[in-house]
């Protein structure tokens, strides 16, 4: 019958095939994600630069809504 290395080649033919098909569309996912990452780096910046210009201090942190957590305090 078949070892271990023959259907282990055989198990990379068939995952090549099918992801051939798919490809593309992971390519190009891959590529508006990157783009929106960017685009999202860069307005962050942006806004951190007129902050800045704006009031001569630092900005403010950011407000997250989540869970909040007491600290210990010594």
């Amino acid at each position: 019958m078949f070892g271990i290395g023959e259907l282990t080649l055989l198990l990379l033919v068939i995952v090549a095939v099918l992801a051939v098909k798919r490809l593309p569309d992971l390519m190009r996912s891959a590529g508006k994600a990157a783009r929106i990452l960017k685009s999202e780096k860069r307005a962050l910046k942006e806004e951190d630069g007129r902050a800045a210009e704006a009031g001569g201090q630092p900005p403010s942190p950011r407000v997250i809504r989540g869970e909040t957590a007491e600290r210990d305090t010594p």
